[in-house]
């Protein structure tokens, strides 16, 4: 095969189908670089180490949320509950930061967290209740939970930690997030639980066929209460580190990342309909974002405005990988 057709064939629909469908990473990738060179060209200058070290910063608890995403979502589910489990996560930590201390607090709610994994994998995996119903109802009674536990700690004392703030917010250096010390064991774990281990093929498993899977002898039921509860434990560690970026503690802190977490798995490759994805593009997807959101406010868009257009945005890039990919 010559260049010229090596070349010729790289410029076919159907090489771009493959590309988009066995690397997303790569046109992924391209879509960031793109969105980096506008927001340049947009407010020149403003393309720095410290604007890229905000714009990691700002990805990284979305990241970890989307990461829920990824996993469920091979599975074929979706976990709608994060964002209520992530914002009574850092709720809990801020009420407990006078006494009994906020290490005790992290373990209450990491506790508290795992519990309402294992009822929603408990609800998804026994009683075969559908992912979206299961989620959606937990994230309802975790928030009213929370809101009576705000009601019983509403005299006592209330406030994000120094350390979480630090962990959260902090540059070291200006231009190294700290919130990259738990990113990293996290993305890895993540990484190496789906590619390395048994348990990680048989999500995909799962997700791509449930019934041959059930047929070679997985217990679908067990890993779906195990994934749920690991969703449950992500989703507050990315509370704790929302609530140090934005230096606030409420019971809906993080309700409106719960979408934009959806939309970064699926951007990134991750299909809603289980078997295929992968965490790696979850994070560019997360990126691209963050990028997309500092972009509308660097045009100066409203925020009414700039929710409009952030959301024509997710789905017209989701819809365009859908539609390249040829997934129904």
């Amino acid at each position: 095969m010559t260049a010229a057709t090596r070349t010729n064939t790289w410029l076919t629909a159907g090489a771009w189908q493959r590309l988009f469908r066995d690397r997303p990473v790569i046109p992924l990738l391209g879509l960031l670089a793109l969105l980096v060179v506008v927001s340049e060209l947009v407010r020149p200058g403003v393309v720095t180490p410290g604007w890229a070290a905000v714009i990691v910063r700002a990805s990284v608890p979305l990241a970890i949320l989307a990461g829920c995403q990824t996993l469920t979502m091979l599975t074929g589910g979706i976990d709608l509950s994060v964002g209520a489990v992530a914002s009574m996560s850092g709720f809990v930590v801020a009420t407990m930061l006078n006494a009994p201390g906020t290490p005790t607090g992290i373990v209450v709610a990491l506790i508290a967290a795992a519990i309402a994994g294992l009822v929603t994998g408990i609800g998804v995996g026994v009683f075969r209740v559908h992912p979206l119903i299961m989620t959606l109802g937990v994230s309802l009674v975790v928030l009213g939970l929370a809101n009576v536990w705000q009601i019983q700690t509403v005299t006592s004392g209330l406030g994000v930690a120094k350390e979480i703030r630090t962990l959260g917010s902090g540059l070291a250096f200006d231009v190294i997030p700290y919130n990259l010390v738990v990113f990293v064991p996290v993305a890895a774990l993540i990484l190496l639980g789906l590619r390395r281990t048994g348990y990680g093929r048989l999500l995909y498993a799962i997700g791509d066929n449930p019934v041959a899977a059930r047929l070679s002898g997985a217990r679908s039921w067990q890993i779906l209460i195990v994934l749920y509860v690991i969703s449950a434990l992500l989703a507050a560690i990315a509370g704790f580190l929302y609530s140090g970026l934005t230096n606030v503690a409420s019971v809906t802190l993080v309700d409106t990342a719960v979408l934009p977490s959806v939309a970064a798995a699926v951007i990134g490759g991750t299909s809603i309909l289980g078997g295929r994805g992968g965490f790696v593009g979850t994070i560019v997807g997360a990126l691209i974002l963050t990028v997309v959101e500092s972009l509308l406010s660097s045009l100066g868009f409203p925020e009414a405005v700039r929710q409009v257009l952030f959301g024509a945005i997710i789905v017209a890039v989701a819809a365009a990988y859908t539609r390249v990919t040829g997934e129904a």
